[in-house]
């Protein structure tokens, strides 16, 4: 398993320099610059000019891409922000601690609630609850996510005035977030769920496992459960890397300062390192949480186990 794990490390690195280089190029390649930031958009163009030779933007993109690496290597050095001219490390550092807990909280609400929905609509199945279920996620599967935010903020927030509407400053203004991030892909984990657990309830070992006088609850979660969680896994998995990446509909609507909407910010006002420090950063914790997903696999499936070693 360590073996494993160091090889999986190990290829984080190139992954992460050709991810570096299309960002970079990319912000690069595409029109403008961010003089008008820096000098404000009265500025002359000897003004300009005199920036860009300062910057190096007149640089080839290859040296501009070699020297922006060598500062983050050598010195950890991922530059200014042209936006808010601080460091971007130090923007980082107050931005991460909000999507994490953004992140954290929705993932865990939508497995505290879909995979125990997903196995009882599964174990019902063609019941009433199985059938509300299927149309109550079908519902929320196809509602926009900043419609169900706005909603939600209207009905908590303005006539009952439990949570507050905007901001990040207590546990209780990441509540309806965390239910409007966790809502966009709550209906998939309870569909891949209950798929799941049909298909294996109907195996020959769980047959046998009845036949053998077996409770219907050791049934499920002794035998059903443990064989179905490996998709399920994958798709939590899947979606705690995407809101790592940031959510940028839910940060906006509610005004959460996290990492989705200074990456957003960056694009739009082309402040590049902004822009490469935040996906840098998405794409490490994108890839520890993948590989934290194999480890749990072979933890959960004896057959991969075997395999990593």
């Amino acid at each position: 398993m360590l073996k494993f794990i160091c090889k999986r490390l190990l290829t984080m690195i190139p992954v992460l320099l050709g991810i570096s280089l299309i960002i970079f190029l990319i912000m690069s390649l595409t029109p403008g610059d961010a003089s008008g930031l820096i000098l404000g958009e009265g500025a002359t163009k000897e003004a300009v000019e005199e920036l860009r030779e300062e910057m190096g933007w007149n640089d080839p993109v290859v040296v501009q891409y070699g020297r922006y690496m060598f500062n983050v290597l050598t010195k950890g050095d991922f530059g200014t922000s042209y936006i808010s001219k601080v460091s971007v490390t130090q923007e980082l550092s107050e931005r991460l601690p909000n999507t994490i807990k953004l992140a954290v909280g929705s993932v865990s609400l939508m497995v505290l609630l879909g995979i125990p929905i997903g196995i009882l609509s599964a174990v019902k199945q063609y019941s009433i609850v199985d059938n509300v279920t299927l149309l109550v996620s079908m519902l929320i599967c196809a509602m926009p996510s900043f419609f169900m935010g706005l909603c939600l903020m209207l009905a908590f927030s303005l006539k009952l005035n439990w949570f507050p509407s905007i901001g990040a400053d207590t546990w209780k203004h990441f509540v309806l977030p965390c239910i409007t991030c966790c809502s966009v892909h709550l209906a998939q984990l309870i569909r891949m769920t209950r798929s799941n657990m049909l298909e294996v309830i109907r195996s020959d070992y769980v047959r046998t496992a009845r036949s053998k006088g077996a409770s219907e609850r050791r049934v499920i979660f002794g035998h059903a459960l443990r064989n179905a969680l490996l998709p399920v896994i994958t798709v939590v998995g899947l979606n705690l890397g995407a809101m790592l990446g940031g959510a940028v509909i839910t940060e906006s609507v509610f005004s959460i300062s996290g990492v989705g909407t200074m990456i957003v910010n960056g694009i739009r006002k082309k402040d590049t390192p902004s822009v490469m420090a935040a996906i840098l950063l998405v794409a490490v914790m994108i890839s520890v949480v993948n590989l934290v997903v194999d480890i749990i696999y072979a933890y959960v499936d004896p057959r991969l186990r075997s395999k990593l070693k």
